[in-house]
């Protein structure tokens, strides 16, 4: 394993073991339910919108490793974007773990989240990362009903 893989998954075991934003969060405004049931994970969003600002952002639920590191990257990455600055980088996110083998995808514009650029590897894991976006975007879109990857 190469050391940018391996910092790479410490980055996302740290994650998993210590997600930020993990929590109800008081006085949202948007809330989302997302569920993967092909790997059991499920997820509550709740999202503070301001001025179509993103102020607050935090997530509950249980998942595997994948799903829950990455509602917490996500939820670092999108605090304080407006929701179409959210949008596209949903947008990005989805494009680079659905992206063709060796396929560049924007490093620039994610930023952070570049971290899970790996998983794309693996077909049966992009539901468990593209699950809290979903749910995101869902939230975001006011849609009813609960996200599933399937």
């Amino acid at each position: 394993m190469s050391e940018l893989q391996e910092l790479y998954q410490d980055i996302i075991l740290d994650h998993n073991r210590n997600p930020r934003n993990f929590g109800r969060l008081e006085g949202a405004d948007r809330t989302a339910d997302g569920y993967n049931p092909v790997c059991g994970d499920r997820i509550t969003l709740d999202l503070r919108l301001e001025d179509g600002r993103i102020r607050d952002v935090a997530f509950k639920g249980s998942g595997c490793a994948i799903s829950r590191a990455s509602a917490s990257l996500m939820t670092e990455a999108v605090k304080g974007l407006s929701q179409e600055q959210a949008e596209r980088l949903f947008h990005a996110f989805h494009a680079m773990l659905t992206r063709a083998p060796g396929e560049p995808f924007d490093a620039e514009e994610l930023g952070d989240l570049e971290v899970l650029s790996g998983v794309a590897e693996y077909p049966a894991r992009v539901k468990c990362a593209t699950l809290a976006w979903h749910t995101l975007h869902a939230a975001l879109k006011q849609e009813p009903g609960t996200v599933s990857t399937e």
